[in-house]
């Protein structure tokens, strides 16, 4: 979430950079700050009676050495008095501080300054376009007929054990599946991030955390009996490692990496987005997770687009960069780049990774920080891109490569899968 000292910094160019989101923030920012300036009041107040209670209670022993009872019974009385209205404070300080909180979780990310305007996806920037774009013939599959004919995905099967959704991947189709994880993640080791098996299921302070919570809390499917959620990304339990860490800073920068399954309700999803590998309830994904100081933060999220276009060159797939406007982007990101890869078969454009800088938004709600030079704290960076998610990879990788001898296995899966082509 912002912090007070930057909202207070600026409170006008912060109503103006919400506006790029198309988040009209100007009733909250002012009742945030009327708070804190109630809240600092009610501090100051709460600060002088403590000090005159301290006084007070100082004087009650000595008044009695002195043999004054009663002057010693009225210091008593004030010190009760001063004990009640201190409490009654300090319930008024609390309730300033909470509401303050409150505010702040219903207040997004500020975009950073190149972000560009706009509302929908259509207003998303093309920044770099790359790989080779496929030749299909007018008869092509797209990628359930393709596993359908192959045997390598049942998406019936799936409706069956669980719901749509759900698809039960078979034989060499499961093999694939496994081998793009394998190559993901061995491919993020070799660029120095530090692999983290990670719970699949996180609390509730875990995902207001990383930010689901309050404004995902309908995107997530909820175990009702344990207040538990399954993440939607490896990100959410990957990120809360930093939860209340104080990082050396020699530490920095944190890079891990993760594979998991993620799970997703995708409500009000529906129409041809959603067929086959399209959009899942259930899909895998490999993350990468940055922990930066904030003057590295920017060179790290380069890098971090440099991996995931190397993963799709080596794939051959035909990439896209799109440069998110600021009504496109998350609520909790300062700045993202979505990849996209063509499916040629359907002739249209697949989502396959998102990377984003939070800034200290994520950081400042984890408590994540790291120790300067100087030896005080401030709060980190942290960044977060798919690197990859696979549904779309796979539809991508049968579809574009096709051939009337069979679905051909990209060079970098080979000593993975086992096999050079499925037929």
């Amino acid at each position: 979430m912002l912090t007070l000292q930057q909202i207070k910094a600026d409170p006008a160019r912060t109503v103006a950079r919400l506006a790029v989101k198309g988040f009209d923030g100007k009733e909250a920012i002012d009742r945030v700050i009327a708070l804190d300036d109630d809240r600092r009041r009610l501090q100051l107040d709460n600060d002088n009676r403590a000090a005159e209670l301290n006084r007070f209670s100082a004087q009650i022993g000595a008044l009695m050495k002195q043999g004054k009872k009663d002057e010693a019974q009225d210091a008593k009385n004030h010190v009760a008095e001063l004990k009640a209205e201190q409490k009654a404070v300090a319930e008024q300080l609390d309730a300033a501080e909470k509401q303050i909180r409150d505010i702040l979780l219903s207040i997004p990310n500020l975009p950073c300054d190149a972000v560009p305007e706009g509302r929908t996806a259509e207003d998303n920037v093309v920044e770099k376009t790359g790989g080779p774009m496929p030749e299909l013939p007018a008869d092509a599959l797209p990628h359930w007929d393709l596993a359908k004919k192959y045997n390598l995905i049942d998406f019936d099967l799936g409706v069956k054990i669980t719901g749509a959704g759900f698809p039960v991947y078979i034989g060499k189709g499961a093999r694939l599946q496994r081998a793009l994880i394998q190559f993901f993640l061995d491919s993020a080791v070799e660029a120095g991030y530090t692999e983290i098996q990670p719970p699949y299921v996180v609390n509730e302070a875990s995902g207001y955390g990383t930010g689901q919570l309050p404004d995902k809390e309908g995107q997530m499917y909820y175990i009702n009996e344990d207040n538990l959620y399954l993440i939607p990304t490896a990100e959410v339990p990957v990120t809360n490692i930093y939860r209340d860490v104080i990082l050396p800073a020699d530490k920095l920068p944190v890079k891990n990496c993760a594979y998991s399954a993620c799970f997703r309700r995708e409500a009000g999803s529906y129409g041809k987005d959603v067929r086959g590998l399209n959009r899942l309830h259930q899909f895998d994904k490999v993350e990468i997770v940055r922990i930066e100081r904030p003057e590295d933060s920017y060179a790290a999220l380069e890098e971090m687009k440099d991996h995931v276009q190397s993963l799709l060159d080596r794939l051959g797939l035909p990439w896209h960069i799109l440069r998110l406007c600021g009504g496109d982007m998350s609520f909790t990101s300062a700045i993202t780049f979505d990849f996209e890869v063509f499916s040629a078969a359907q002739k249209r454009w697949l989502e396959v990774s998102s990377v984003s800088n939070f800034e200290t938004y994520q950081a400042n709600r984890l408590k994540c920080r790291y120790r300067t030079e100087d030896k005080k704290t401030a709060l980190c960076h942290t960044l977060n891109g798919s690197a990859l998610a696979l549904p779309r990879i796979m539809a991508a990788l049968l579809e574009n490569n096709q051939t009337p001898e069979g679905i051909v296995v990209p060079e970098c899966l080979r000593k993975y899968t086992g096999f050079s082509i499925i037929n």
